[in-house]
């Protein structure tokens, strides 16, 4: 289950929002072994397409760089969906690197609503789990 404080949840929406059309990503990191999303780290979809993301390589590698420096890992990796549902593609999933991770994704296609959902995705294999907004 991905628990997740409300502002954080916002904060991804309201990034989502602003980049669309196009797919909008990514982090949250949190302490080692803590499996709690505490650092908002909005990235640049350096492929700038409505229907694929791609972390700019330096960006990711400096983000790396300070998370292992601070004790961090990535808790929360993003992105949204800009005219399809919260739900992985194959892309995603071939791309997702993070075991540990919870992938969220936001889905815009609707201007009045938003989906938001979190996933666990492991070898290949696509898990919905629960989310938990905390107030």
């Amino acid at each position: 289950m991905l628990r997740i404080r409300r502002d954080l949840v916002d904060e991804i929406v309201a990034h989502a929002r602003r980049d669309h059309p196009d797919e909008a990503c990514g982090v949250i990191a949190g302490p080692e072994d803590s499996d709690r999303p505490e650092r908002y780290i909005p990235m640049l979809n350096a492929a700038r397409s409505p229907t694929f993301y791609e972390f700019d390589s330096g960006d990711l590698l400096k983000l790396y760089r300070e998370m292992d420096a601070g004790g961090e890992v990535p808790v929360v990796i993003y992105h949204s969906h800009t005219s399809t549902e919260a739900y992985p593609s194959r892309t995603d999933v071939s791309y997702a690197s993070e075991p540990d991770a919870h992938y969220v994704l936001v889905s815009t296609r609707d201007p009045e609503h938003h989906e938001f959902r979190s996933f666990r995705i492991v070898d290949g294999v696509v898990t919905e789990e629960p989310v938990e907004i905390l107030e």
